[in-house]
């Protein structure tokens, strides 16, 4: 019996909508890390990109457990003497920009490189329920329902 290697022109990709609302961070971004990847595949093949595209409405209504959006916090630096900043989850959430706690959850859990690159760029985000993919028909996947540990 001979392994099976998926080639890149024989991948068919699918489109899918996931509504982010109620669902928690870490156990949003691991499904759909494997959406991405293609783990959830049964011709899954490491080295080529299989995944589908998936689409996140509402990830400015995330849940967190415990107290991570009030203590947990991400820091950076300027470059510059003393520069260094930080800001916490709910910070983020509240701000200008809050798809992107999810956004880096889920590119954390995706392996870095060229693949990986390719394997996010099938990723759309967006705050609020409108998005533009409409006509990408795309089949909605109840995450919430997969396990009552998935929604807060």
């Amino acid at each position: 019996m001979k392994t099976f290697s998926a080639k890149p022109a024989e991948v068919t990709k699918k489109w899918v909508l996931i509504d982010a609302e109620g669902l928690v961070v870490g156990r949003l971004a691991s499904i759909v890390a494997n959406r991405l990847r293609g783990k959830h595949l049964a011709t899954f093949t490491p080295h080529v990109d299989m995944g589908d595209n998936v689409i996140v409405i509402n990830a400015d209504k995330v849940a967190f457990t415990g107290r991570k959006r009030e203590n947990r916090e991400f820091h950076w630096h300027t470059g510059h003497p003393g520069g260094i900043k930080s800001r916490t989850m709910g910070q983020i959430l509240d701000g200008k920009h809050p798809e992107r706690v999810l956004v880096k959850a889920v590119e954390r859990m995706v392996p870095r490189g060229p693949l990986g690159r390719q394997q996010m760029s099938n990723l759309r985000v967006y705050a609020g329920t409108a998005h533009p993919h409409a006509g990408s028909q795309p089949e909605v996947l109840d995450v919430g329902a997969l396990n009552p540990k998935n929604k807060r």
